[in-house]
């Protein structure tokens, strides 16, 4: 198999990473990287054994880049993804997919017509955890899913960030930072969601950045930071989620639960990849902790662009979907919608439940 050559844009915190999983994967070659500050891009390249260094220009005219993996902040992902598949390239996005649902629609609707795909992080739904997850859930073990709860309860980034800024801007907020986590993970489990609603509020309109070269500078908070929303599953289960950066004592609970009619499982972090993963049916006493069979249990952000990249080759749907991406999107914007008209809303959009992995894969492999 042909390797695929694959350009990073975004050489900030989360690159590293993504730099040392995909080149793991034998068929992807990472072919260049760029950043708006092409030194940064540099150090970059020359830390990872990145052939090429350039600007964003530069990286998007290169016939040889076939697929763009685009890392920069949120409020950038729609504009660099369009010119991405105006380039005819296939693209990979950092979460969220666009801030803007038009944006999104736009950028699907135009790569419908170059013919090629869109693919959007986490991709931690992927992984050991919530896979396992996945096929207790598929073998019924817990029987016929009724109910989900799922907590994202924090303080805010601004005491270790080193520019936080963009996390209290449009684009940003708990929902939209950290609400992809957990809603991709409930829906590669019970499917899309149909309708909404829910309450938001800002806490705290000021924050101040506690560490790194911004130390005391003060941000205006512009979106809601504690937002509870309530899912209605097309599959019939109703969910609540509450994300939010005005927890500042902590918070002693789960972050995804899922009740059936025979049991309950507890889901691990979806920021992650491994576990534990937790059952209790209703003729057990105690939970039990479930072993991980599946792959990709440590770190493996870039398994979605591995996985994007089988699926052109193979002719197979790809998992980390832009049909994913976008109806996560949708939730999240229809969350804040229902609570600023104070109604239910029914979900425009919709997605099927991405093909679960086969257990037993190594790093590297996918089906």
């Amino acid at each position: 198999m042909d390797k695929v050559n694959v350009g990073v844009i975004g050489c900030g915190n989360i690159c590293g990473i993504y730099f040392k999983n995909l080149k793991r994967f034998p068929f992807l070659e990472v072919a260049a990287c760029a950043d708006l500050d092409v030194e940064r891009a540099k150090a970059k390249a020359a830390e990872f054994g990145i052939p090429k260094a350039c600007t964003t220009e530069e990286l998007l005219k290169d016939p040889k880049i076939q697929v763009v993996v685009n890392l920069t902040v949120p409020l950038a992902h729609g504009e660099i993804a369009l010119a991405a598949v105006k380039k005819g390239k296939s693209v990979y996005n950092e979460k969220p997919l666009c801030v803007r649902r038009a944006e999104a629609k736009k950028l699907a609707d135009k790569a419908e017509k170059k013919g090629v795909r869109i693919g959007c992080a986490p991709d931690t739904f992927l992984g050991a955890g919530l896979q396992t997850c996945r096929k207790l859930l598929d073998d019924g073990v817990i029987g016929t899913p009724v109910a989900a709860t799922a907590f994202m309860m924090g303080g805010g980034p601004e005491g270790w960030h080193p520019n936080p800024a963009f996390f209290y801007q449009v684009g940003g907020g708990p929902m939209f930072d950290m609400g992809p986590y957990y809603l991709t993970a409930l829906v590669s489990l019970l499917g899309p969601v149909e309708a909404v609603t829910g309450m938001t509020r800002i806490s705290f309109p000021e924050r101040t950045v506690g560490s790194g070269p911004f130390k005391g500078q003060r941000i205006q908070v512009e979106i809601p930071t504690h937002i509870v929303g309530v899912l209605k599953f097309a599959s019939g289960p109703i969910g609540n989620l509450i994300t939010s950066f005005d927890v500042k004592g902590g918070a002693n609970l789960p972050r995804i639960e899922i009740y059936g009619s025979e049991g309950t499982l507890c889901v691990p972090d979806p920021n992650t990849f491994g576990g534990p993963v937790k059952v209790k049916r209703i003729d057990e006493k105690e939970y039990r902790e479930v072993k991980l069979e599946h792959g990709y249990e440590e770190n493996s952000r870039g398994v979605g662009v591995a996985d994007l990249v089988l699926g052109i080759q193979n002719e197979r749907p790809h998992r980390a979907s832009g049909e994913l991406a976008f109806h996560v999107l949708d939730i999240m914007h229809t969350i804040h919608d229902a609570a600023a008209a104070g109604r239910h809303l029914a979900l425009k959009s919709t997605c099927g439940k991405p093909r679960a992995l086969p257990a037993g894969l190594q790093f590297g492999q996918l089906d």
